[in-house]
Parts: C-alpha cells; structure tokens; sequence
C-alpha cells in the first residue's frame, strides 16, 4: 500500500447519520475490526489505556434509550420532538461502539512518572482519538456508516450500571454505526494553505 492508497481510503470516512441495522458485513467482522484497530493504535508509554465496549441488537437499542431518557430529563418539552427523532436515528442503526479510558492506567502512570502528571490524561485522550478514527476508517472501507456522538457525562452511571462496566472506565465517545441508508452531504473545506504551514521546503 502507497501513502496515497491510504490517504484516498481515509477520505471515504464521514460522519453517516441515515443508518439501519441490516449490516453488509458479519457482526463477527465488526468485532474484528475494532480488535485490530485497538492492538494498532498508539498510546503514550504504550499503555493501552483505551477500552471499548460494542453492543449489537436490542444492547445496542437499550443504550439509545438510556440517552433519550436523559435527555428527557433535560431537555425543554417544547424542544424535546427534535431530539427524540435525532436519537431515534442512532437507535435504528445495527449497534453502537462505546469508547473509553481505563483511568486506572492514568493514574497508574501518574504515580510512576510524576514529571509527566498533568500530561497523562491528555496522551490517554489523544490515545483514544486514535482508536476511534481507526475503528472509524476501517468500517467505512468494509461499507458501514458510523458517526461519533458524545452523551457522556448525562449517561455514564446508567450505563456503568447497565452493562457492569468497571469503575475505572470513563466513557469518552459512543459511535453508532450501521448499514448506510443516504450518504453524507457534500462539505466545504478551509483552503488547507491556510491549516498546514511548510518552512525549509
């Protein structure tokens, strides 16, 4: 693989909202893909501090539901129709790709490197951007549609409690995904001149 294969493989990633759940690939595939994607993406100290969750079906319908009653919660009654049908969206999807950082591994660092303290949880978090856009990129290259979403912290006690997941684990991400029903809209760009900056060339 050239570098510009990759590049034109990572421009099909973008965020897909009008999904179903009639995955074109095995859900075994999807498992596979986040698997791979979570060995290969780097972390500070390579310390894997990145952790996933993946729910599929009914799981995955529950979460959706525990978000919308969060919302419910929050959001004022005369706003609420907009947003159900929003939320109603990712629950119609094929499942959902939660993404988090064990903070028992930061911490862990913490302590052992203290020069380093403050930047631990900025590494981790630059870790897990990592994991998300690889998980990202390969399930768009195998046709599933996905979007990034973040509800975290309104959800995060009942889904800890939901699904058992540890106390150490705090959820940064929640990525639907699923088979693609309409395809994103077109998208203007900044002119990258004036994003990336060249000296010495």
């Amino acid at each position: 693989m050239t570098a510009d294969t990759y590049l034109s493989a990572i421009m099909k990633r973008r965020s897909i909202y009008a999904l179903d759940a009639s995955l074109e690939v095995p859900k075994e595939r999807v498992v596979e893909i986040v698997e791979k994607a979570v060995i290969a993406s780097p972390s500070a100290f390579h310390s894997q501090s990145a952790r996933v969750v993946i729910l599929f079906d009914d799981q995955h319908k529950e979460l959706w539901k525990i978000v919308l009653e969060a919302l419910r919660a929050i959001v004022p009654v005369e706003a609420f129709a907009a947003t159900e049908e929003k939320i109603q969206s990712f629950a119609a999807a094929a499942g959902t790709v939660l993404y988090y950082d064990d903070k028992r591994v930061v911490e862990g660092l913490q302590d052992q490197f203290p020069a380093y303290a403050d930047n631990f949880p900025v590494w981790a978090s630059q870790a897990n951007a990592m994991v998300q856009e690889n998980v990202w990129n390969a399930l768009a290259l195998d046709g599933v549609g996905a979007s990034l979403q973040h509800y975290n912290p309104l959800i995060d006690e009942a889904v800890r409690e939901k699904w058992n997941v540890p106390a150490s684990y705090k959820l940064v991400a929640e990525m639907p995904f699923g088979r693609i029903v309409a395809a994103a809209a077109e998208k203007q760009n900044m002119d990258v001149k004036d994003r990336v900056k060249v000296y010495g060339l």
